[in-house]
This record gives C-alpha cells, structure tokens and sequence, in this order.
C-alpha cells in the first residue's frame, strides 16, 4: 500500500511517499516531475505515520538542523536500469562536496558526452536530499537543473558548507 505524508521544512513543505518498509519518495510540494495522482497534498496532521516514513522525517529534520550527514532510511527507487545507476552513484557524492554532470558520468565510466543523459536522469531522481542530486552542478560551477528549484538546490549546498559554495551563483 502507498502511503504519503506531507510535512514543512525550511525550504518548503516535503511529501513523503512509502510503499510497505521503503521509502519510495521525497518530493518537494510543487516541484518539477512531482508525482501524478497528488494533486493538491495538504499538511498531514495527527495521522498515525507509517515507520519509515516516521524515520525519513526524522532524519531530514536532523540534517536540516545539521545534526546529520548521512541517512540509514530503507529506500526503493523506481526507475529504468541507467537511472538506477545514476541515482546509486548521487549517493558517493560526499556531503560538503559537488560533483559537475561530467565528473558524475566519468564516475559512471560513461563516454564524453553522456552528461545531458546523466543530467536528464539526475531530475528523476524520486529521493531528494537523501539521495544527493543537489549536489550535482553545472561544468562552469553554476546551478542548474534542480528539479526543486535553484534556490532550494543553493540553500541545501550551503547548508552542508561545501567547498567552492562562496562561487556559486544562481544563474
């Protein structure tokens, strides 16, 4: 059974979406590729939260309040076999770091050239935060493709204090 939750944070209001054990969405409300079938999610209050969705809040929570850098939750993703790969390499980008869409393909062992597929791949990802997508940047050190939005993508980098957050910009 599905299962979705929506609570604020400090960039936006997050839906949470389970399915049995695993956590199998983390979407901020209004984003770009936000899944079909929730048309207008309102806050959820008082409901009894499935357990991993109980554990994704809480953790989420604890990053944004800086207390946490990795995340144990039980995940299933969705997704064809090249976004699995992409979305499974998002996870060795360290906390703190970036990585353009080119060193993400070159990670993957992909040819020159396959950053656009990379990048289309990146916006699919169904996990934001916990699977790091933010952390993935323009070659030039700019923000792009953010299915979230730039500003959440530069509050979520600066939050985690990277190394060369002080030369990206918006735009």
């Amino acid at each position: 059974m599905i299962e979705c939750h929506v609570a604020p944070s400090p960039i936006g209001h997050i839906l949470y979406r389970s399915e049995g054990d695993s956590l199998t969405g983390l979407f901020f409300v209004g984003q770009k590729h936000f899944p079909a079938g929730i048309a207008q999610p309102t806050l959820s209050e008082g409901a009894p939260l499935p357990r991993v969705i109980e554990e994704a809040r809480e953790q989420v929570d604890e990053y944004f309040a800086g207390e946490r850098r990795a995340f144990s939750v039980k995940l299933r993703l969705d997704g064809t076999g090249f976004q699995q790969r992409v979305w499974s390499a998002l996870r060795d980008i360290a906390f703190g770091d970036a990585w353009t869409y080119g060193d993400l393909a070159r990670h993957l062992g992909l040819p020159a050239g396959s950053s656009r597929a990379v990048g289309g791949a990146n916006g699919r990802n169904p996990v934001a935060i916990i699977v790091p997508c933010h952390r993935v940047i323009g070659g030039d050190g700019t923000l792009t493709g953010y299915a979230g939005g730039i500003e959440r993508k530069q509050h979520l980098l600066t939050l985690e204090g990277g190394p060369g957050r002080a030369q990206l910009t918006l735009f």
